[in-house]
């Protein structure tokens, strides 16, 4: 039997069908719009992430057959933030992107300490809880509505599961609750003291439920098919690179740059401003993980492409890089949406420093390559300051992993092996074993990590991290922050 994935990411929506060995057989793709109306504002239209996830998933079981189906299994951009109508299922504004940068003012206003305590995470507008307050606070007459029991908040994985189950099921799963700064991490449950600081009433909020597990079924493409996990897309990652033992690191290098490791069965509160958030639930056994997030990774490259129109495509950028042996002492900080971990500075602004008489295209977009390694550096190193080692290999996945350039820059700054697997559709195939694993598809975990492959593994170089250039770009860092 196959399992169908729902890949519903920041730049487009997927969707894939894979095999019970793990192999891609059928894949759709729909690039998504994203919308920048004002300074900082990012957003996207749920009606088109509907239309382009039934298009999608039509697509692939059109070649598949949907009698091959066993599963489904959702994956999606976390944080992005939708509220919608009860009775009509129709957003009241558009989705607030997690990138979006609009609700600094409130993060500020709320208790640090508190929130970190409860939620894991620290005050950034990364996050949803910040932008249901902004949407309930600006949409004329949403606030009233919202204390009515008029509209519904979700994540993306909660507003397609509503509409894939034509509004039987307001429901997620404890990662992506663990992403909205208003669920404890530690009691399971929507955190009270939150929801008062940011206002939001408690009748909006969807079922938390395990990540893996019944959440109902679809007739959207004729015969029924059971939803049987939901993963935000960097816990799928997690998953997908099989890393179920405590220490293992994945980094996926996809839009922004995500670093997650597996911390077992206990929250630990990171001392080095890393973000402790819920890794995955399994038959109410949670998983944590520390995670890093930069915000900027493969956007970078987008923004030499089609900003700067520097290089004709992503694609091209480790050729072109590779032309010059260095970045002759370019940096470029791509703080686009600001600054995540470990700097959490909303308001930062990128910036490309060095520049001479001598810069070429090729330094600044190799310039842009290094900035990759250099913020994977800063998040391992804050994992190595709360775990007290530092992690010895990295499985790395998303676009910019496909880089071989990229891969050797970040094992020779970080001084950790970095392994790309056969496989690099991780989020995808996270989000497909586990509601194979709960389809029966799979017997257990061990199936799953037997299942993983390593493609190609990179060395550092040397046995010692380069220091002046690492010096280079926090200095850099410094210079971008408010």
């Amino acid at each position: 039997m196959n399992i169908l994935a729902i890949d519903q990411g920041t730049t487009s929506t997927r969707a894939l069908v894979f095999d019970a060995s793990g192999n891609v057989v059928a894949l759709a793709q729909r690039e998504l719009k994203l919308f920048t109306p004002e300074n900082g504002w990012v957003e996207q239209d749920p009606e088109m992430i509907w239309a382009d996830t039934l298009a999608v998933c039509t697509e692939v079981i059109s070649k598949t057959g949907i009698d091959t189906i066993a599963a489904i299994g959702i994956t999606n951009q976390r944080e992005t933030t939708v509220v919608w109508d009860r009775k009509t299922g129709k957003p009241v504004y558009n989705a607030i992107v997690w990138q979006d940068r609009r609700t600094a003012d409130i993060c500020a206003t709320l208790d640090p300490h508190a929130v970190q305590k409860a939620t894991g995470l620290l005050c950034d507008p990364y996050f949803s809880g910040t932008k249901v307050k902004w949407i309930l606070d600006n949409v004329g007459g949403a606030r009233v509505r919202a204390q009515n029991g008029e509209l519904a908040f979700g994540t993306i994985d909660s507003f397609l599961l509503w509409r894939l189950t034509n509004g039987a099921v307001h429901a997620t799963d404890a990662t992506n609750a663990s992403r909205t700064l208003l669920f404890n991490i530690h009691s399971q449950s929507w955190d009270s003291g939150m929801l008062k600081s940011m206002d939001v009433p408690a009748n909006m909020l969807p079922d938390v439920r395990d990540s893996g597990g019944d959440f109902g079924e679809t007739t959207a493409f004729g015969k029924p098919l059971k939803i049987s996990a939901i993963l935000g897309d960097q816990q799928a990652a997690l998953f997908g690179q099989a890393c179920f033992e405590p220490g293992m690191v994945k980094s996926t290098y996809g839009t922004g740059c995500f670093a997650l490791m597996n911390i077992g069965a206990k929250a630990t509160v990171s001392k080095h401003r890393l973000l402790t958030t819920i890794a995955w639930r399994l038959k109410g056994k949670t998983t944590y993980a520390m995670e890093g997030a930069m915000f900027v990774a493969g956007a970078a490259v987008q923004f030499l492409r089609d900003n700067l129109k520097i290089i004709d495509s992503a694609s091209s950028s480790e050729k072109i890089a590779s032309s010059v042996t260095d970045s002759d002492g370019v940096v470029f900080v791509p703080a686009l949406t600001g600054l995540g971990a470990p700097y959490w500075d909303p308001h930062a602004r990128g910036g490309i420093f060095g520049l001479t008489r001598g810069t070429t295209n090729a330094h600044i977009v190799r310039a842009t390559l290094e900035a990759q390694a250099f913020q994977t550096r800063d998040l391992v190193d804050a994992m190595e300051g709360d775990a007290g080692h530092a992690p010895h290999t990295l499985r790395v996945d998303g676009g910019l992993a496909g880089n071989n350039l990229v891969c050797q820059m970040i094992a020779d700054q970080t001084g950790c092996i970095v392994e790309r697997p056969a496989n690099t559709e991780t989020t995808a195939w996270g989000a497909a074993a586990l509601a194979g694993l709960e389809a029966g598809v799979f017997k257990n975990q061990e199936t799953l990590a037997n299942l993983w492959r390593c493609d190609a593994r990179f060395e550092p170089e040397t046995k010692e991290k380069p220091h002046d250039s690492y010096a280079a770009w926090k200095k850099a860092v410094q210079r971008v922050m408010t």
